[in-house]
C-alpha cells in the first residue's frame, strides 16, 4: 500500500475548485447514511435493527445533554446525532478494502470541528439573546475575555486534531498490518478498529454536547 493512499487525490476540477478523493468519500458516506434513513423510514423490516440502533442513539445522547444542561435538548439533536452518524460511517469507510476514512483528512476534520465552533454561538444566542451570551465571556471578570477567546479556539482545534489524529493511526496500523499478514489480518484487529470508530464519533458527538450545553445552560436556571 503505497503513501499515496493517506493523502487526498485531485480526482478532477470544477472550474478553480478541486475536488479530490476526500470530497468523494464524504459524499459517499452521506449517500450511505441517506439511503439507510430512507429504508428505515419506508419502515422495511429487514431495516428494522437500523431503525432501533438509531433510536437508541438519539435517546441515550438526549439523554446525556439533558443531564448536562438541565433544559431540553431536542433542539440540537439534529447536528450533534448527524455528526455522530457521519464521523461513524466515515470511519467504518476506511475498513472497507480499497475506500478511505475522510476522517483521516485533516481538511474533513477542521470543516467538522468549524461547524460546532459556529454552531455553539448560534444555539448560545439564540438560547440566551446576544447580551446574556457574550456576558459570559466577560465573566467572573473582563480580564479573562483573552483566555475565554483561546479557549474557545484551542478547543475547536483539539476537536479536529483529536479525530484527525486517531483515525489516521488506525489507518496507519491496519495498512502495516495488512502489509504483514494480507488477507489474513487477525478478525479481533478488525473488530477493534471497529469499535475505534464507533468510540471515536462518540466522543466528538459528546464534546460538542458539552461546548453546547455550557452555551445554553444559562437559560436552564
Amino acid at each position: 500500500m503505497g503513501g499515496e493512499h493517506f493523502f487526498p487525490q485531485v480526482l478532477f476540477k470544477l472550474g478553480p475548485v478541486e475536488v479530490t478523493s476526500t470530497v468523494l468519500y464524504s459524499l459517499l458516506a452521506s449517500a450511505v447514511l441517506i439511503v439507510i434513513a430512507v429504508l428505515v423510514r419506508q419502515g422495511l423490516r429487514r431495516w428494522s435493527g437500523w431503525a432501533v440502533a438509531v433510536e437508541f442513539l438519539v435517546e441515550h445522547l438526549e439523554g446525556v445533554m439533558k443531564d448536562m444542561s438541565g433544559g431540553n435538548p431536542r433542539p440540537y439533536m439534529p447536528l450533534v446525532v448527524t455528526l455522530a452518524l457521519f464521523i461513524g460511517t466515515a470511519n467504518l469507510m476506511g475498513l472497507v478494502p480499497g475506500l478511505h476514512a475522510a476522517t483521516a483528512d485533516f481538511a474533513t476534520t477542521a470543516a467538522l470541528a468549524v461547524l460546532v465552533f459556529l454552531a455553539v454561538p448560534f444555539y448560545g444566542i439564540r438560547a440566551r439573546g446576544l447580551r446574556g451570551y457574550l456576558r459570559h465571556y466577560l465573566e467572573p471578570s473582563p480580564l479573562l475575555l483573552p483566555l475565554e477567546i483561546v479557549s474557545e479556539l484551542s478547543r475547536t482545534l483539539a476537536l479536529a486534531v483529536r479525530l484527525f489524529g486517531n483515525v489516521m493511526s488506525e489507518e496507519l496500523v491496519l495498512a502495516v498490518l495488512l502489509l504483514i499478514a494480507g488477507l489474513l489480518l487477525p478478525v479481533p484487529i478488525m473488530l477493534l478498529a471497529v469499535l475505534t470508530g464507533v468510540v471515536q464519533a462518540y466522543i466528538f458527538a459528546v464534546l460538542t454536547m458539552v461546548y453546547l450545553s455550557a452555551a445554553v445552560r444559562a437559560q436552564a436556571k
